[in-house]
């Protein structure tokens, strides 16, 4: 699969991952205002845009919503086939009802089934995403159309989700956090330098790869989290790096194709991010 057509979706940024420091994040939520989609800092606001999620997850931020028909599933089938005959179809084989909740698949029957990559298979291999619990087959119309995977705009998608999840949690009633919080926590690190752990200073395409390896400390949850929003407290604007992309070792790391005009007009648009029935 192909983020552009020069960009791989498989650039080996699972083989360069890093743990969620979940203390670090949950401080940073805190300050996330849900009617200006911004942090409210001491010094003033900051965000994440489409930008970030360009350099640190290499994705694609231009092309086609990601969006479908979520309400009489088996109609939006193409031939108005069964969807679960269609997943058989693709998949070559059926999950047990125990695995199935509703339209979702759990995750965990995803990997015992296709743990090992295949004989003979090759980096167009699809795998499945072992953050969540579950599988929506809503996918299934992507699977089925592999090669136009990298005409879809996954940036947007990446960061809706990751603006809607920040939202919920906004509510009182909501204590978990979900969403890509790797992509918060890159953006963290690269905008808040006092924030980094030390010892990275080596970075690669793309940006995210930067953390491979981190690992935060084991510590208790709450009192860790109690310490980060005392130093968020204490930042001040010259703490912030307004431009992290510009020096000329992130610049000559970075795709070309990310570069390109386009690009960047996207990144200054005022537009919705669309994925599925989000819309942030």
């Amino acid at each position: 699969m192909r983020r552009q057509q020069g960009m791989r979706l498989d650039d080996r940024l699972n083989d360069r991952w890093f743990r969620l420091d979940e203390a670090l994040v949950s401080a940073f939520v805190k300050r996330w205002r849900p009617e200006t989609h911004t942090f409210h800092m001491p010094f003033g606001e900051c965000t994440i845009r489409l930008q970030d999620v360009a350099y640190q997850l290499g994705l694609p931020v231009d092309g086609r919503y990601v969006s479908g028909c979520l309400s009489e599933f088996q109609i939006y089938i193409q031939g108005g086939l069964s969807s679960w005959v269609w997943f058989q179809e693709l998949l070559g084989v059926i999950p047990p009802p125990s695995q199935v909740q509703k339209y979702a698949v759990n995750c965990s029957w995803f990997q015992e089934t296709f743990g090992e990559c295949p004989e003979g298979a090759d980096d167009e291999t699809l795998f499945v995403d072992k953050s969540g619990n579950r599988i929506h087959i809503r996918w299934l119309p992507y699977v089925a159309r592999m090669e136009e995977m990298g005409t879809y705009s996954w940036g947007s998608v990446a960061l809706a989700w990751l603006y809607r999840c920040m939202c919920r949690v906004a509510n009182i009633h909501v204590v978990k956090l979900a969403g890509p919080l790797q992509l918060l926590q890159s953006w963290i690190f690269w905008q808040f330098p006092r924030f980094r752990p030390a010892g990275y200073e080596t970075f690669s395409w793309p940006l995210a790869s930067r953390w491979s390896g981190y690992n935060p400390s084991g510590s208790e949850k709450g009192p860790r989290v109690q310490m980060w929003r005392l130093r968020i407290d204490r930042l001040q604007d010259r703490e912030f790096i307004w431009m992290p992309y510009n020096s000329p070792d992130v610049l000559q790391v970075v795709h070309p194709e990310a570069l390109e005009p386009r690009h960047m007009e996207l990144w200054r648009s005022v537009t919705s991010l669309i994925y599925f029935a989000v819309i942030e």
